[in-house]
């Protein structure tokens, strides 16, 4: 009876949750680019004292379950919810920040803790997972142990299991499927809209469990010889790794190449940054790319009027169309702008989405990316920072062998979380490479790893 008196009150808490707003319906765009017909906002709970209490009453008879030293809440929603859990049960809560400060302390963890204690995370909505384990990255760096994660709400989208694949406690006081039961069953919502919801729900959940396709099976769904070659030098060579060569001395990006060029699939320039950019280097740079067998992608990231970016493609010093296998473009002036490309046999990369942080390219503008690339014979593939179609390349830029920042703009990603969460099929590495005091034993290692991070991703 305790049980069911138990299921009742929380789904009358909730039902107080759904007045207040913090479900709704419609067209969203959730942090991870994802389009959804609903969004949840806990936010306004804030803003009831008397819901917030209740809330923490249900957290905390969950945190009894498994003792803890402190709380913290994700920022930040749920830190009202870690707030009050934290005055209900006497336990000291700290506070992780979003970022760094610039001054004072610059710390991005507040509050009295000692290393070692243990944590007990409270998250209001999972989706992927991102912000609890970038709050839980931060906790582990102060050696603080996260105990137990309570969740809120879960939208069933692969979050949960990818935290507790990763060893750790996770529960979550609501599911979504059992709160659409019981809004269905209170004739709070439309038929039209549950079915939506549910569908959505269903294919968010299946493309979650999607393997990676291999190259072999990537090269029947590319028609460009371009794109088609590339696939061929990775799978010849085993080696995804693109080297981003930004140096600004002809002899030096020659130097590297010849190098590094047996462990590359590609090498990629930005050819007006080279101070003493000539014939005769691109001779010599050609030359050393078919002798190692990869291909040359210049960076100049087109983005005009199509007459522009014609006499930009073929014309002035670099005549980029006669030397650069691949070029990235960017589609800011509309897919009539590639006709400038329609004689030369160059693979198109376009860009949908960079690394650096607080980039301008949010997720409709991206779509629409992607839509273009889909449909256009020119372009193999795209950069972008998520899942795309199998019918394009992805490329991901901002990758390192460790998980960090450059505190420069530029975040980095692990080959492991590149190809098994974003399912990438090339990595672009720079400084990584050529900033070390050995290039051909970083380009070797990075060669190495990210081809395991490929081979297991199938797995």
């Amino acid at each position: 009876m305790s049980k069911i008196r138990g299921v009742l009150e929380k789904n009358s808490f909730f039902l107080e949750l759904y007045q207040l707003g913090i479900i709704k319906f419609g067209d969203f765009t959730l942090k991870s680019s994802l389009k959804s017909p609903f969004y949840i906002d806990f936010r306004p709970i804030a803003s009831s004292p008397e819901l917030l209490k209740k809330l923490a009453k249900i957290l905390q008879k969950e945190a009894r379950k498994k003792p803890t030293d402190l709380i913290c809440g994700v920022p930040y929603a749920a830190l009202p919810m870690a707030t009050a859990l934290s005055l209900e049960s006497d336990i000291p809560m700290i506070i992780k920040r979003k970022e760094n400060k610039d001054y004072g302390t610059q710390r991005l963890i507040e509050g009295l803790y000692d290393k070692g204690q243990s944590c007990l995370l409270i998250e209001d909505v999972i989706t992927s997972g991102e912000s609890l384990l970038e709050t839980i990255e931060s906790l582990e760096k102060e050696e603080i142990q996260v105990s137990t994660i309570l969740v809120v709400l879960d939208r069933e989208q692969g979050g949960m299991e990818r935290l507790c694949d990763k060893g750790y406690h996770i529960q979550a006081l609501f599911h979504i499927h059992e709160v659409l039961d019981l809004l269905d069953e209170k004739k709070l919502l439309e038929s039209q809209t549950l079915e939506d919801v549910r569908a959505f729900l269903k294919e968010t959940l299946q493309m979650q469990n999607l393997q990676r396709i291999s190259y072999e099976k990537k090269r029947e769904k590319i028609t460009h010889p371009t794109g088609r070659k590339l696939l061929d030098i990775a799978l010849k060579k085993k080696s995804n790794l693109i080297l981003s060569a930004d140096l600004t001395k002809s002899q030096s990006i020659l130097q590297l190449a010849s190098s590094t060029g047996s462990h590359l699939c590609a090498l990629k320039l930005h050819a007006d940054i080279i101070e003493d950019f000539s014939a005769e280097f691109i001779g010599e740079l050609k030359t050393i790319a078919q002798k190692n067998h990869f291909l040359l992608i210049e960076d100049r990231k087109f983005g005009d009027i199509r007459n522009s970016t014609a006499l930009q493609f073929y014309k002035g010093i670099f005549r980029i169309a006669h030397w650069a296998d691949m070029v990235t473009v960017h589609l800011i002036a509309g897919s009539k702008s590639l006709s400038a490309f329609e004689k030369s046999s160059s693979g198109l990369i376009s860009i949908a989405k960079m690394s650096s942080e607080g980039q301008l390219m949010d997720a409709n503008y991206t779509k629409k990316v992607l839509n273009i690339s889909r449909k256009h014979p020119q372009i193999i593939g795209s950069v972008c920072q998520q899942r795309i179609p199998e019918d394009l390349l992805l490329f991901t830029p901002g990758v390192h062998l460790e998980d960090i920042s450059d505190g420069k703009g530029q975040k980095y990603l692990t080959p492991q979380r590149a190809f098994n969460e974003q399912h990438t099929d090339f990595i672009i590495v720079g400084r990584g490479v050529y900033q070390g005091n050995d290039p051909v034993a970083s380009a070797k290692a990075y060669r190495k790893h990210s081809w395991i991070a490929y081979e297991e991703s199938l797995n």
